[in-house]
Formats: C-alpha cells, structure tokens, sequence
C-alpha cells in the first residue's frame, strides 16, 4: 500500500503531528482524533456507496481504514493536500477483500432451522438398553444363551451349535422360541417388539 501523493499540503493539525519522522506515543491519540475529525464523514459516505448502503459493513470498513491510516502515520506524506484518495483506496481495498472473504465462506444461518431437528436423545438410548436388558434377564439361561451366541456376538447356527455343542436344529428352535418370549418380554415393559 502506498502512501498518498506529494502535491499541496496536508491538513493543518493532521500534518503537524505526522510530519514527524517518528510520532511520539502521546501523538497517537491526536493523529485519530484528527483522521477522524477530517475524513470520517466523507470517508463513510464513499463506503456506504460501495457497501450497498450497509451502514454496519461500511462502519467496520471506516473503522479498519482509520487505523492502517493511523498505523501507516509515520510513512504518510505531509505535503499531500488530502489523505481521502488514499483512504478511499484503502477503503476500496478492504470492502473487495471482504467480499471474497464472504464469497469463500459458507453462508451462515440462525438457529431457526436446527430447532425443529430431531436430535437423539441419549437418556432414550440408554433407558431402551436398560430395559432390553431386563428383558433378557427375564428370559431361561438357555434362551438367554442362544441370543447371547446367535444375536449378540453374531454367530451362525453352525458356529452356535458348535460352541453350545448342541445340534443345529436346536438352536435354530431355542432360537425362534426365545426371541418369542423376548418379544412377549419387551412388549410387557412397553416396547414394541
């Protein structure tokens, strides 16, 4: 970013305080309230043309051009007749890089939508398993154990049967007759099985 042009002459108050090759700590504030006093409404005004009348964006552009300015100060030229063609192009700079910024970004939305999305409730998971196991527990050991062997840890009525060292037809009956008595258990305790 350059600093402005060289003809004429800077504002009195302005120019006195950045014609110093390095303002002093206490200068700071002056510079500001200065840049301010000078170009804040001509500045605003040339913003809220190129922000489409945003008057919040625009504020957040004046607010971010008064301080590179501000930051800038000891590099700006005193003999200049206006800072506004170089805030302006800062300005100018600021809003075009807002825009990509925001053309990059994902739009953003409330929280309208999220609130009438089901979420899952883990109370619910954890009551279901509560009561499921409950369920099992009510059931024979030998109904208990099919399920055990055949549902839980997935096992073929071949690999069950081995296991249980019981022949396949059996547990293929243990199987269909204890998840009779399961459904009839869960549908006790309110669950549709």
């Amino acid at each position: 970013m350059a600093a402005p042009g060289t003809a004429g002459r800077a504002p009195g108050g302005l120019r006195k305080l950045i014609r110093r090759p390095r303002p002093a700590p206490d200068a700071d504030e002056q510079i500001v309230t200065e840049l301010y006093r000078e170009y804040h409404r001509p500045l605003l005004a040339f913003v809220l043309r190129l922000t489409a009348g945003d008057r919040q964006w625009a504020e957040d552009v004046v607010q971010e051009t008064m301080i590179r300015a501000w930051r800038s100060a000891g590099r700006l030229d005193d003999r200049t007749t206006s800072l506004m063609p170089w805030l302006a192009t800062v300005a100018r700079r600021i809003v075009i890089d807002n825009r990509r910024y925001r053309e990059v970004r994902p739009p953003e939305v409330g929280d309208g939508p999220l609130e009438y999305l089901p979420m899952a409730d883990e109370m619910d998971g954890l009551l279901h398993k509560v009561v499921v196991t409950e369920a099992l527990n009510s059931l024979s050991p030998a109904h208990r154990e099919i399920l055990t062997e055949t549902v839980l840890r997935d096992r073929t009525v071949n690999q069950a049967a081995q296991i249980l060292e019981i022949p396949a037809g059996t547990v293929k009956s243990r199987v269909y007759y204890a998840l009779r008595a399961l459904r009839v258990a869960l549908e006790e305790r309110g669950v549709k099985a």
